[in-house]
This record gives C-alpha cells, structure tokens and sequence, in this order.
C-alpha cells in the first residue's frame, strides 16, 4: 500500500467517525431548536397574559360599577324617565278647562266638516274617473283619522300628572306614523288638526292637574276648620275650668274674709296671709279666663312652631306650620305619632297675634327652597335654622331657638344599629365580588395548575 493510499483511508476512516458522530448528536441540535420555539411561544404567552390581565381587570371595574348601580336601584320602582310639564294655561278653576278643551274639540270637527283635517295633494283618477278617484281619497283619509283620533284618544284618557311629556311624544310619533303610510297616495292629517289634538291633550292634563290642586285645598280647608273646631273646644275647656277656679277662689276669700272679721289678734295675720294667696290665685284665674276667650275671639292670634325630625327627613329640614291651640305643644305631638317613625324636635314657639302673618311671610321667603315644589300645603323646608332666626328677626318677631335637636329616639336607634353592626355585619359589596373573582387571572391560573398537579399525583 501506498503512502498516498495510507493516507486516503486515513482520511475515510476520519469521515466515517465525524458521520458517525453526527448521527450521534443529531437529537440534541433537534432538542435546542425546540427549546428555542418553545422559549420564543412562552414569551408569546406571556405577552397575550399581559394584555389580557389587563383587559380582565377593565372588565372587572366595570362589572363592579355596573353591579354598584343594579344594587343602589334594584329595590326601586323602574319609572319611565320624565321631564317638568310647563303649564300652558293658568285658569283659576278646573271647568274653565274643560270649557276650553270643549271650543277646541269644535274646531276639530270643524276641520272635519270643511274636509282640511285631512288633505290630498293629488288629483287622483280611478278607471279614468276622477270622481272615483275623489271617492278612494276621502275613504283613505277617513280610515287614517279613524286611526289617529282613535291613538289621541287612548293618550288622553291615560294621561297623568307623571307622563304628559311621554304622551305627546307618542302623539306625534303617531301622527307621524300615519302620515308616512298615507304618503303613497299623498293623503297627510293637516299639522293644524295634529296641533289641536296636542291642545286638547295637554288641556286633558292640566284639568286634571288643577282638579288635584282643588282637592288638595278643600283638603287644607277641611284641616284647617278640624284644627280651628280643636282650637274652639280647647277654648271653651279653658274658660270652663278658669271660670270654676274664679268661683271657688271667690268664695273662699268671701270665707276668709268672713273669719279674718270674727278672727281676734291672735290668727289674723294668718288670715291676711291666706287672703292675699287667695286673691293671687283668683287674679291668674280671671287671666286664664281672658287669655281663652281673647284666643276664640281672635283668628290671627296663635303660635308659629319650627320643628323638625332627622330621624324622618335629615338634617336642616324643618316644618314651620301655625297653631291656635292654647297648648301647642298638643299639636306638635299629633304630627309625630303616626306618620313618621320619630317625634317632632321644637326648635322654636313663637306666639303672637300675627301668627298667621308671621307663618304666610316665611312661607313665602322659603318658598324657593321647599321640599315638596307641587303641593303649597307641605311645610318642610330645605333651610338652615339660622336663616329662619334671621328673617323672622327681619320681620319684627321674637323668639328663642334651640339649635341642636335632642332627637332622642333617633340618636337612640342609631347607637343599637352601630351595635348591631358590629357584632353581625354584613358582606359588603367587594367582599361577594371578590368571592365571585380571582383579583387577576395569574391567581386563577396558579389555582388550576396547583388542582392540575394534585389530579396528576393521585
């Protein structure tokens, strides 16, 4: 064998051992390039994680604001969205509105009768007729004022104080509903007859509107003359009650009188004594007397009263109302015991013979700031005291105030509540929210994994 040939086996043998060797090793270059897909899919993962922990936590706040408002409503009546009816007439009786919707209900008919509440702006021909055509017309408007008036009528029937912006809304949807399917053969309600029939429904509203205000004062009237006959009795009672304690001071100091007289020096001071009570207690009698019968004389003459109860309505809520009854603090006492949970706290009684002109010019002062804007004969008001103590001040009365209201039942209640919630407190929102979700979606992934590997050990 050669040198050359030496050589060359050499050389084969060495291509031979690096073949082998790469045959060897071929699965762990195989291994890497997997490691690097895999390495390069992990950061791919980790990246979507990313984005889409943070659209769950978006999600999440939404959810929580969303259930904050479903919880914050849910125990409330679901009422159609309305706005404030500005009132077109202002008659002062109800029947001046019926007599008003009656003239336009005429000129409704009228339309009818002259053929404008429904028009044609086309000439139409039927088989060559025009007077077919004149005939098919005055059927279509027929049938579309059927429609209309029949929809205006259900509205105006079920109008209320709570929905007349909704119901001329959907008259005019009608209106519009109707005139678009007459639009093919061009027959359209007049907008005349339209505008009339919305007169008439908002004349329907305020009728009835005024008709509640009317009630609303016979109402206060009838109070007012239950209060005035309570006043009267209590009156009458006082002078009764005056009238015998003047008799039996009377003759008791006729009595004394009699014994001081037929007395020797010896009990005659005590006589005098009893004498000069006697005459101090016939005096308060007699005032009593006057001070009652002045009282059933005198209509204007009684007490103004500023209560109030933040256990019912809150704080700076106070009823300025007015009295006559010789003990006002009876009146005040009626008002707390059925319709509110809490007694009335006075803040001030104010007795003079203005009362009722003192009570109409608060009123009036706080007539912008009342609780209740549609019904004049609520009370309350939404105001400091401090502003009340002023414009009463303003006005040339006088009178003390207490400040701060001892609301006992209310403060009373409040503390037994603190207590009870703190021995048996309920979950709050965010704690069943949090129950119902992990905070981010690397704890939901971490809980499964660890369930995932449990599962696989068993």
């Amino acid at each position: 064998m050669g040198l050359l040939d030496f050589l060359k086996k050499n050389e084969l043998k060495q291509i031979e051992q690096l073949k082998s060797l790469l045959v060897k090793y071929e699965p762990i270059k195989n291994i890497n390039a997997e490691a690097e897909n895999i390495q390069a899919e992990v950061l791919k993962l980790r990246s979507e994680i990313t984005t889409l922990n943070a659209n769950y936590h978006v999600a999440l706040e939404t959810y929580k604001k969303i259930r904050s408002e479903v919880e914050l409503y849910e125990n409330k009546i679901d009422l159609i969205e309305f706005g404030i009816h500005t009132p077109v007439y202002e008659f002062e009786k109800s029947d001046d509105y019926r007599s008003e919707q009656m003239k336009v209900i005429e000129k409704q008919k009228q339309l009818i009768k002259d053929d404008r509440a429904a028009i044609c702006s086309t000439n139409w021909t039927v088989e060559g007729s025009e007077a077919k055509g004149r005939k098919i017309v005055q059927v279509y408007k027929k049938l579309m004022l059927r429609a209309f008036n029949g929809e205006a009528d259900v509205m105006i029937a079920k109008v209320r104080w709570n929905n007349i912006n909704q119901m001329k809304d959907r008259l005019e949807k009608a209106f519009e509903s109707i005139n678009k399917l007459g639009s093919g053969f061009n027959v359209f309600i007049n907008k005349q007859y339209f505008t009339l029939k919305v007169q008439q429904l908002i004349l329907e509203y305020e009728f009835q509107a005024k008709k509640q205000e009317e009630k609303e004062a016979m109402k206060a009237i009838q109070d007012e003359l239950r209060e005035e006959e309570k006043a009267r009795r209590d009156f009458e009672k006082a002078q009764r009650e005056a009238e015998k304690e003047e008799t039996m001071f009377q003759k008791a100091i006729e009595r004394v009188r009699r014994e001081f007289e037929q007395s020797s020096g010896a009990n005659t001071l005590e006589l005098q004594n009893q004498i000069t009570e006697l005459e101090s207690a016939l005096k308060a009698a007699q005032e009593k007397k006057e001070r009652a019968l002045s009282m059933a004389q005198q209509t204007k003459r009684g007490y103004v009263y500023i209560i109030s109860n933040i256990g019912a309505f809150g704080e700076d809520v106070f009823k300025i109302g007015m009295t006559r009854r010789l003990e006002p603090l009876d009146r005040v006492r009626e008002l707390g015991d059925a319709s509110v949970p809490f007694g009335f706290d006075v803040h001030a009684l104010i007795y003079s013979d203005e009362a009722r002109t003192l009570e109409y010019e608060l009123h009036k002062a706080f007539a912008h700031k009342k609780v209740n804007m549609l019904n004049y004969r609520k009370e309350f008001f939404k105001v400091p005291l401090k502003e009340i103590e002023e414009k009463i001040q303003e006005l040339g009365f006088e009178g003390e105030f207490t400040t701060v209201p001892e609301a006992m039942e209310f403060r009373e209640t409040l503390t037994i509540l603190d207590k009870l919630n703190e021995t048996d407190a309920a979950e709050t929102l965010e704690e069943i929210i949090n129950k119902e979700f992990p905070s981010d979606l690397d704890s939901l992934w971490s809980a499964n994994a660890e369930r995932v590997g449990s599962t696989s050990d068993e």
